[in-house]
């Protein structure tokens, strides 16, 4: 790739500036005064300056950080400054925490040219002790991939912030070609650059944490080998320690296993459940949501006391006394092509790897073996164009086998900014069932989160599906509120299923 001056990011930094300074007039104050959408406005223009000076600061610190190298010894930036590494000189300047110069080091090492070991020569050793390394010799970089490449790219032009950047890059980490040499030397890095493209669409909506959770669950599709390893690293690495602080008060450190971390997620949501929703899907969902508002305990407090009871009671508890109306557990999607029936008991061999319905993160074919061995699996078909089977208007409620499937393709809510699991989720019909005569099916319905479903409704915003008529695909859109005055439907936004099944490379 090629570098990015830093009058590029300079350019935008004023012209941010600028239209900041216009905005905002003679100080912070003015804040108070302007109306939602000024404000808003404010806001975004105020964080393009701020991706314009970090590129700066990254941009800055990288090459402090090359010029207090440690094989330049005493000669070193850092070292005639009185500091030992660059970094820390870096974060003398800033004010940055740590962690905050490490990641500007990198991100500016990312985009900057890496020069020869031998242009690490100070020009200072002729007397002039502040003088730069002499850059003149240089080495051609090996040629960028084209998936670093994009992602280099949105972090120089402001489209990624350097937090997002770091998210997308160390979640996706390099395609293991060297794993799968059976493939073409091409496949795995076309597929890497279609997970950047689909994580930068999608970086606007996600929190860094959520960005960087959908670039695990890339890689993790994208490298079925992988999978198993990381699991066994991270199983390996499971602990519980306990001590007590001055005070008497116990304390507990857990480190979890890949498994263990989703049956307790799974049981902590059946305990929160009426609290977070859905709370009208079963017929005695209001009572306990009542009974929920009623309880002065805290969230913290909630799971404390669910964790509890589940240790004294054992295997043998009344699901009922412990989680209300639904009774915790953990669901595994995989592609039924992955799974052979072998041996004359009919035993299940999986030969890929699945996922958690919630999260999405990835599970290893023997962690699935085991849970066919012990749960069995409920199969869902879908038909020539991806879409999941209907049955028709008999039923007002979606059935259970089509809220899975239902599940499975959107893969957690489906509102553009919510990250809400599929357990959180209620199942909303496109065509209202009353007004629209709509239909249980599992075309028309769509995932959304309490939150999200409530907000749908009571603001009016519409969510319509659009059938391709070459490919029969269906895409579906949301509508912003309509015009009070001329009763037209809002801005369009299209909602794109959360589940890793987008990652698979075509």
């Amino acid at each position: 790739m090629e570098f990015v001056p830093a009058s590029t990011a300079a350019e935008r930094l004023t012209d941010a500036a600028a239209r900041v300074a216009g905005r905002l007039g003679a100080g912070a104050s003015d804040v108070c005064r302007l109306d939602d959408d000024e404000l808003l406005t404010l806001l975004a223009d105020a964080t393009d300056a701020r991706k314009a000076l970090e590129l700066i600061v990254a941009g800055a610190s990288a090459e402090i950080s090359r010029r207090s190298a440690r094989d330049l010894g005493y000669g070193g930036l850092a070292q005639r400054k009185g500091l030992r590494t660059g970094n820390a000189l870096v974060q003398q300047i800033t004010g940055l925490a740590r962690a905050d110069v490490a990641r500007a080091v990198e991100a500016g090492t990312e985009l900057a040219p890496t020069p020869a070991s031998g242009a690490r020569e100070m020009a200072g050793s002729s007397g002039a002790p502040d003088a730069p390394p002499d850059l003149g010799a240089s080495t051609v970089a090996p040629p960028v991939p084209e998936w670093l490449s994009e992602l280099r790219g949105a972090l120089a032009t402001g489209r990624l912030s350097q937090a997002q950047f770091q998210a997308i890059r160390t979640g996706l980490g390099e395609p293991p070609v060297d794993r799968y040499p059976e493939l073409a030397p091409d496949f795995l890095p076309q597929a890497w650059t279609r997970a950047v493209h689909l994580l930068l669409d999608e970086s606007a909506q996600l929190s860094v944490e959520d960005l960087r959770s959908q670039a695990r669950i890339a890689r993790d599709r994208l490298d079925p080998v992988g999978v198993t390893l990381r699991f066994e690293e991270r199983f390996a690495a499971r602990s519980f320690r306990t001590w007590t602080d001055q005070s008497g008060q116990r304390h507990a450190h857990i480190v979890f296993d890949d498994e263990a971390a989703a049956w307790v997620d799974a049981l902590l949501q059946a305990a929160l459940r009426p609290r977070r929703g859905p709370r009208f899907v079963d017929s005695d969902a209001d009572p306990q949501a009542r009974a929920a508002d009623a309880d002065e305990r805290t969230s913290d407090q909630l799971q404390y006391d669910t964790v509890m009871a589940v240790l004294r009671t054992g295997a043998n508890a009344d699901p009922q006394q412990a989680f209300g109306d639904r009774q915790p557990g953990v669901r595994i999607v995989i592609d039924a092509t992955m799974i052979t029936r072998i041996g004359q008991r009919g035993a299940a061999e999986a030969t890929g790897v699945g996922h958690y319905q919630d999260g999405g993160h990835a599970v290893p074919a023997g962690v699935i073996e085991a849970r066919l061995c012990d749960a069995g699996a409920i199969p869902v078909l879908w038909d020539a164009d991806g879409r999941p089977l209907d049955v028709g208007r008999e039923l007002r409620l979606f059935t259970r086998k089509q809220r899975i499937a239902i599940g499975i393709r959107d893969g957690g809510c489906m509102w553009p900014s919510c990250s809400a699991p599929i357990s959180q989720c209620e199942f909303h019909h496109i065509d209202h069932w009353w007004e629209d005569h709509g239909r249980t099916d599992v075309d028309d319905g769509i995932a959304l989160c309490r939150n999200c479903h409530l907000r749908l409704h009571n603001q009016r915003w519409r969510i319509i599906r659009q059938r391709d008529p070459v490919s029969t695909a269906d895409t579906y859109w949301l509508h912003a509120p309509p015009d009070p005055v001329t009763g037209e439907l809002g801005a369009t936004t299209e909602l794109r299923s959360k589940s890793p099944r987008r990652f698979e490379a075509a």
